[in-house]
């Protein structure tokens, strides 16, 4: 979704002006590819991190990475700066960016800040110290100033809103004799769930199709158990998966009745994008808790359910499942609240206030 923004950014500049991309950051082999697809430069960093967890070894990098990561990531932002001279800054957070925004903030070069989560992380608190303006996903992001708040929602992928019903059918050979629900767990599965759906795998499968995305990590043994749990005769109504690829994914999510996730605000985003009721699961660990934040916040309007994982047993979920689908209504309510809540256009809504902030 992040790498619409730059697409974006390329297609609100008269195509007559120049315009120069560059990516500045911690090394990430995956995201260095495809930035070079989108014609960004990039330059690397070092960049340390503060660990939130005590105990000797923590402390010991927390130093490291304080005194010598740290300063030499600033003193190579700042070299790369100097010479690019570029006119903005536009930072996703993350104490990756923080080398690059107190380098910014040294030359005084505007620093535009996104924050995807409904309660601003530690580095982004810091960071937004430094920002002339903060674009937020969530409505009422906590822990910001008010004064250099733009809600913008959180960029998503365009493929997304791509996928047809007609295609889904083909792809993942659907019958269409029952309502469609779609399992995500991130893109490594998540356990917990998966578990959850393999012990109420036959009574799910006698009401319902699933769409399964179970993760690469224990698809193996996972398969095994579920085919022996599978009564015989309902196996064509399940659809299990390591990973959706982004071609099948956006025909997936079209398809789906009913989206059980996590609360990732990306995923929360794409849900949102295709109008769809879902149950959402936060991971309870995630950093800071912004999961479930993330969760209530975007249920706060009506546009999904959610669980907690440690308060939900297989048979309470398979309970809500039921009493969901025997609510039609409250369905095209969840339908609803989802695209009014929704941003599709927030890759070009950041381009456009960028653009607007440089009188270009």
């Amino acid at each position: 979704g992040d790498l619409n923004v730059f697409a974006e950014a390329k297609k609100s500049r008269n195509s007559k002006d120049s315009l120069g991309l560059y990516y500045i950051g911690p090394r990430d082999e995956f995201s260095l590819i495809l930035l070079s697809q989108e014609g960004v430069k990039t330059r690397e960093i070092s960049a340390g991190k503060i660990r939130r967890y005590f105990d000797w070894k923590s402390l010991l990098e927390n130093i490291v990475d304080v005194l010598f990561k740290m300063p030499f990531g600033v003193l190579q932002s700042f070299f790369y700066l100097f010479f690019i001279a570029p006119d903005l800054i536009f930072s996703k957070g993350g104490y990756g960016s923080f080398p690059v925004v107190i380098a910014a903030w040294m030359l005084s070069i505007p620093v535009f800040l996104h924050e995807s989560d409904a309660d601003a992380g530690l580095s982004n608190l810091l960071l937004s110290k430094f920002a002339k303006k903060i674009l937020v996903s969530f409505p009422k992001t906590e822990r910001l100033s008010p004064a250099k708040v733009i809600l913008v929602g959180n960029p998503i992928r365009k493929e997304v809103l791509q996928g047809t019903l007609n295609e889904a059918k083909k792809v993942f050979q659907l019958t269409g004799e029952k309502p469609i629900i779609m399992i995500l767990g991130g893109s490594q599965g998540a356990q917990p769930i998966n578990d959850m759906i393999l012990a109420i795998l036959p009574n799910l499968l006698e009401s319902y199709e699933i769409l399964h995305q179970i993760g690469e990590k224990n698809f193996a043994k996972y398969m095994l158990e579920a085919n022996v749990t599978i009564p015989k005769g309902l196996e064509r109504y399940y659809h299990p998966t390591a990973f959706f690829r982004e071609q099948e994914l956006k025909h997936a999510l079209i398809a789906s009745d009913l989206i059980v996730a996590r609360a990732g605000s990306g995923t929360i985003f794409e849900i949102a994008a295709v109008g769809k009721p879902s149950i959402i699961i936060p991971l309870p660990d995630s950093a800071q808790g912004h999961q479930l934040k993330n969760a209530y916040a975007y249920a706060a309007n009506g546009s999904a359910i959610v669980l907690e994982e440690g308060n939900t047993t297989p048979n309470f979920f398979l309970e809500k499942l039921k009493y969901t689908f025997s609510h039609p209504n409250d369905l095209e309510r969840m339908k609803q609240a989802a695209l009014d809540f929704a941003r599709p256009e927030a890759s070009k809504t950041i381009a456009k206030i960028i653009f607007d902030s440089l009188k270009v």
